[in-house]
């Protein structure tokens, strides 16, 4: 085995806690937005304790969470580069890719051209076709899809198309099939969506909920991450959670799939008591889709609070040489106007046992991630990113 100075390395994604606006975020819509510090604010001070002694107070003010005199991992912020606030542009920013155009919204509901072809193609007429939470859209129409066997269609403020089916109506195989064939529909222009995503729910009228079985159908990465130099290196490159769905399942050498943020959780401390060399890559979305886009900063927090107390399972797990980066891919201040993603800088915070705690700085793209990863395993640097590798020192330099 070669000697890399982080032989594995964990990144946590936690999917839309972003921490302040982003200095363009005027152009977006989000001045003023602010994930982390307005949750923070609505709880009268957040209860994150571990995330406090890692650093993330030392990177701004956080109503509860106090800056650390001596924290035990490094800290910064990222700002995004890539012109959108989009997961998969996030994504793939911190992975060395930058997307200089957006994906396609469709605030007014998709083409009538693009549902007939929906329509012919899978035998099934179409319900919805609008802007709508997912939850309340299958409240409005579950009982009326059930009765009709037509297919829940839906978008969101993100370049998606989501497709939700009663489990017992259109078997999960069935509606797996049909999202691949709206993805071939949506791939290239005119359409480009970013996401086509199955959302299977199970129950009756007044008491539906989703099921685990969601599956995202992504484009492809339009280049080369550091996750396909890993694979192509022999190293281990494993995809917890929708990381997988996000990429296409490019670069990624083990798909783990996951219910929950605390599943997430479950699963990463698990990969960290395997043996393997090279990344355990985890996003936690309920942050994003359940809280965030339902605009709920209570249940917003009390997820973060959870997810704090887990840490230290996580990091009891790591041997001495690993490394753990947390970061988000956007925000979601479920205080800001409409239901949309905001445009935010995001915390960096790096941890290991054998490293000391240094300031990280702001960091101009997310793509700095990927550029210390690929310099940890020596794999050809990426385009975009600076790698701060060379400021993580060990203890005692």
């Amino acid at each position: 085995m070669e000697n890399y100075k982080y032989p594995r390395v964990f990144l946590v994604v936690m999917d839309s806690v972003g921490i302040g606006e982003a200095p363009d975020a005027e152009e977006y819509g989000d001045k003023g937005a602010d994930t982390l510090g307005h949750i923070a604010q609505h709880m009268n001070g957040i209860k994150i304790p571990n995330l406090e002694r890692m650093g993330l107070g030392n990177i701004r003010e956080i109503p509860g969470v106090e800056a650390s005199a001596s924290p035990i991992a490094s800290y910064g912020y990222m700002e995004e580069m890539s012109r959108s606030k989009d997961t998969m542009t996030g994504h793939w920013e911190i992975m060395g890719l930058y997307i200089d155009e957006p994906f396609r919204t469709f605030p007014d509901g998709f083409p009538d051209e693009l549902l007939q072809q929906l329509e012919q193609e899978t035998g099934r007429g179409v319900l919805g076709n609008k802007v709508a939470s997912g939850t309340e859209i299958i409240e409005e129409l579950g009982e009326e899809h059930q009765k009709t066997g037509k297919l829940i269609v839906y978008t969101s403020a993100d370049s998606v198309l989501q497709i939700a089916a009663h489990e017992d109506e259109v078997p999960i195989e069935e509606l797996y099939d049909i999202c691949e064939k709206a993805r071939a529909m949506t791939y290239e222009a005119p359409y480009m969506i970013g996401r086509v995503i199955a959302r299977p729910f199970k129950g009756s009228p007044g008491n539906y909920e989703r099921t685990s079985n969601r599956h995202d159908y992504a484009l492809k990465p339009f280049g080369r991450t550091v996750m396909n130099d890993l694979e192509d290196a022999g190293l281990d490159s494993i995809a917890i959670g929708k990381i997988s769905d996000i990429y296409d399942g490019e670069g990624v050498t083990e798909s783990i799939r996951t219910s929950s943020n605390m599943d997430g959780m479950d699963r990463v401390t698990e990969t960290a008591q395997k043996s393997f060399t090279g990344l355990s890559f985890l996003n936690l979305v309920d942050f994003d889709a359940k809280f965030g886009h339902r605009r709920d900063p209570q249940g917003y927090g009390e997820a973060l609070e959870e997810f704090d107390a887990r840490l230290p399972e996580l990091l009891e797990a790591m041997h001495e040489n690993d490394l753990l980066l947390i970061t988000a891919d956007h925000g979601n201040d479920p205080v800001h106007h409409g239901t949309d993603h905001t445009r935010e800088i995001v915390p960096l915070l790096a941890y290991s046992k054998s490293t000391g705690p240094a300031p990280l700085g702001t960091r101009k793209t997310f793509a700095d991630i990927g550029a210390t990863v690929a310099d940890n395993f020596r794999l050809s640097m990426p385009k975009y990113g600076t790698s701060f590798l060379q400021q993580l020192k060990r203890k005692g330099e």
